[in-house]
């Protein structure tokens, strides 16, 4: 019987991360049922098991988006103390900027998804971006760690807008620009 719960277990995850690439990939309209049970390796029925419906593949897969950018916070802050901000910043720069959409992060690409859909979806990512915002104005402080809610909600905005504008143009050399700009915004250099 453990072995069944577990194999269920892992089965309903590997959903969850299919979905999750599925629809960071293609949007939520450009993945139906079909498909995220083949990008998991499963049946149709399979996905039927564990989920009742594509929305709430959905909504587990954005739930744990955003509890993967909350863990990556905290592990940054863990590892790095008050340099643990200009590590996200400049990561979150180049390896989220130009990795595959489907391993995007969540504040990325799902947003308009979650817009789309109901205002029950929406009040649970605002609850998972509120606590990402908590974490980040109660990590180790430093000169340019946000040190409030409203420079924090600022900071990520900036940060998801400009790799989505980077990821949309054409031109390395413009999406490039972007990143930079963002980057010197937020990780301004001391003044002499």
């Amino acid at each position: 019987m453990v072995y069944r719960n577990e194999q269920k277990k892992i089965s309903r995850q590997r959903i969850i991360n299919a979905a999750g690439r599925g629809f960071r990939r293609g949007g939520y309209g450009g993945i139906g049922v079909d498909g995220l049970a083949k990008e998991a390796g499963m049946t149709s029925g399979a996905f039927y098991v564990h989920f009742d419906s594509k929305k709430a593949a959905f909504r587990e897969s954005m739930l744990q988006g955003i509890a993967e950018l909350h863990g990556g916070v905290l592990h940054l802050q863990s590892e790095c103390g008050p340099a643990w901000w200009p590590e996200f910043v400049r990561y979150y720069l180049s390896a989220k900027r130009t990795c595959d959409l489907s391993e995007s992060c969540a504040l990325q690409s799902l947003p308009p998804e979650v817009a789309r859909l109901d205002e029950s979806l929406r009040a649970e990512f605002e609850t998972g971006f509120r606590d990402v915002v908590k974490a980040i104005i109660s990590g180790p402080p430093s000169r340019l760690t946000p040190s409030d809610e409203d420079s924090a909600y600022a900071a990520l905005a900036l940060l998801t807008g400009a790799v989505t504008l980077a990821r949309a143009v054409a031109s390395k050399d413009l999406a490039d620009k972007i990143a930079e700009g963002a980057l010197r915004a937020l990780l301004p250099k001391p003044s002499p």
